[in-house]
């Protein structure tokens, strides 16, 4: 009798739809290595590295990095083709933080999202080389005709003064850097070398694990974050780029952010680094 109730208990949650809030496996997505100097330029297409929140959209969801819905009004993927894309959401430049709120609310508000992009930089699984789906990209979203649904712009390079150019001309109007993609790369997932990001800085992420007091105008306040770095267990401090009310409320311990640092000492701690933002796991 047992066995039989747990068998129709087990036909009837079968049976009930899945939530589309209940989050799935993270997608799975190409991830950036970073920019060396030896790379021969002209193999590559060349576009923003847009400050933006990354999602995918599967042909009926919109789903955030970690795998939850973006909770985005229905207008917004109303007519968006029904193929798989990779991109950024995004307001503009130097507007994280107003992105990130908008996203991030349950319910979400029109006026805000009126403001929001999708900027699309890949095809999950589509097939040919990056050129064929850049291409493809372009098609899609001009058949779509959706004003907020974008492909990004990518351009080629002559040579790396070009490509120093370009990388000088985003980082003066505001822009983070340049990502340059493999032009005869297979779509591919993880990390990976057919695609690099550039920067005149580099970002990273560690966990919150102390605080130091704050001296002469920060007295009473925190001085700076006492941090740990994720892969090799080193610690370091991060004074440079805390406000004054994150100085009065710091972070919780445990709290994972990204900082900015310009290179590693020779004993692989960063140099110079500075607070950017609290990591946000969608």
């Amino acid at each position: 009798m047992a066995r039989l109730k747990h068998a129709l208990l087990a036909l009837l949650f079968a049976a009930l739809p899945v939530c589309a809030d209940t989050p799935l496996a993270a997608p799975a997505m190409l991830l950036a290595e970073v920019y060396a100097a030896n790379v021969d330029v002209t193999q590559y297409w060349v576009s923003e590295k847009f400050d933006g929140v990354r999602a995918q959209w599967d042909g009926r969801t919109l789903r955030f990095r970690g795998g939850g819905v973006v909770p985005a009004p229905a207008w917004f993927t109303k007519n968006f083709p029904a193929v798989s894309l990779d991109g950024e959401l995004w307001i503009a430049r130097d507007q994280f933080d107003a992105l990130s709120g908008t996203v991030r609310k349950h319910d979400p508000v029109d006026a805000e999202w009126r403001q929001v992009h999708y900027l699309v930089f890949e095809l999950p699984g589509a097939a040919g080389d990056f050129s064929a789906r850049v291409q493809r990209m372009n098609t899609l979203v001009a058949q779509v005709d959706v004003p907020w649904l974008q492909a990004v712009e990518q351009t080629r390079v002559a040579d790396r003064a070009a490509l120093k150019q370009r990388l000088n001309a985003v980082v003066h109007a505001g822009g983070e850097g340049l990502m340059l993609h493999r032009a005869d790369a297979p779509y591919l997932t993880g990390r990976s070398d057919v695609l690099l990001k550039l920067k005149p800085w580099q970002d990273a992420e560690a966990v919150v694990v102390g605080y130091m007091p704050g001296k002469g105008k920060y007295q009473g306040m925190t001085g700076a974050l006492e941090m740990d770095m994720p892969d090799d267990g080193q610690r370091f401090r991060i004074g440079s780029g805390l406000t004054y009310s994150l100085r009065r409320q710091p972070p919780p311990i445990g709290t994972h952010i990204t900082y900015r640092y310009q290179n590693l000492t020779k004993k692989g701690v960063p140099r110079h680094p500075r607070y950017l933002r609290v990591r946000e796991d969608f």
